[in-house]
């Protein structure tokens, strides 16, 4: 888009906004299931808006971690900042608690400046983390320590069967293959003596943190299925393979949280010689097509989100039905 041609709708936002929300721009969060086109959607935006893209992809933190994520490289940034990519080494523990500390401290810089915060992923907790009044319980180092060994002895599919029986909403949003996750959820309801997904408001029950516009893009399952299957198979082409093998030189393989990754896990183990690399690839389609079935299913809870009936193909169309929700919602 032209620059000069995103003035005019920028200022009518800007001057709408002020009325609506306040003198601070409210964040825009794009959210959804993978290779909805979140990402090109969250570009399109901020270009509009004069805003920057902040991530909430939890494999996006990760340095290095760029074609099986399907990052955008800075050519397809279209000169738009990007807040929250390449945060963390592979060897890292994820934590949605640390996540949340740098998702606010970005967003009240950008609101700050007058910039508008486009929030952009589908890591569903990580966007509620940063967007919500949640807060994350402590931790006991006992408890952690005996379900950690359980996970060892036991497996991941096991302990997501008893976490399936203490916390079933907590269980529909975590892959039984996430065992840091399923341990972390299994330690909370011992901890609190609550399902982990008790500790949490529901989505709509109070503000939020900040005045935010939820824009969901939705597409039919065939089409998604599709898709998935086609982006796994370009991001074979495009190295993943060797994109692994140089990420498991800096730790990848001993990275609690970088190391379940999809497309990476599957990689890994063909490296080990568990499965064959096209094994690995047809696992990591079927692995991607389950997570975005449980992606959809939490963003489809939250009646924030006003969804977009995605245009395959055709980023303008989706672009053009987002911005008539921003302007609905403006001059509302």
């Amino acid at each position: 888009m032209n620059p000069r041609a995103s003035a005019a709708p920028r200022r009518i936002w800007q001057t709408a906004r002020v009325n609506a929300f306040s003198s601070a721009p409210p964040v825009v969060a794009v959210v959804g299931a993978t290779a909805v086109g979140k990402s090109d959607l969250g570009v399109a935006l901020a270009r509009r808006l004069g805003g920057e893209v902040v991530n909430a992809d939890s494999m996006q933190l990760y340095r290095g971690m760029d074609i099986g994520t399907a990052k955008l490289t800075p050519a397809e940034r279209q000169g738009v900042a990007h807040h929250l990519l390449d945060v963390w080494e592979v060897t890292k523990t994820a934590s949605v608690a640390e996540y949340q500390r740098l998702a606010r401290d970005t967003i009240d810089r950008l609101r700050a400046a007058g910039r508008t915060p486009v929030l952009v992923g589908g890591s569903g907790l990580y966007v509620r983390g940063a967007l919500d009044a949640l807060e994350f319980p402590g931790t006991d180092p006992a408890i952690r320590a005996r379900l950690e060994a359980e996970l060892a002895a036991e497996g991941s599919g096991a302990l997501h069967a008893r976490l399936a029986r203490a916390d079933p909403r907590a269980a529909e949003a975590i892959l039984p293959s996430n065992g840091r996750r399923i341990v972390r959820a299994l330690e909370v309801v011992e901890l609190t003596g609550r399902p982990f997904t008790a500790q949490l408001p529901g989505p709509g029950e109070d503000p939020g943190v900040y005045p935010t516009v939820y824009l969901g893009i939705a597409l039919e399952r065939p089409v998604l299925d599709q898709r998935i299957a086609t982006r796994v198979h370009r991001m074979w082409q495009a190295g993943l393979v060797e994109e692994v093998r140089g990420l498991e030189r800096r730790g990848l393989r001993e990275g609690r949280t970088a190391s379940r990754a999809l497309g990476y896990q599957q990689v890994l183990a063909a490296l080990a010689g568990e499965c064959t690399e096209e094994e690995a690839r047809e696992e990591t389609i079927r692995a991607t097509r389950r997570f975005a079935r449980r992606q959809e299913s939490w963003f489809r809870r939250d009646p924030r989100v006003r969804w977009l009936s995605g245009a395959p193909g055709d980023p303008e169309a989706l672009l053009a039905r987002a911005w008539e929700v921003l302007e609905r919602t403006v001059t509302s």
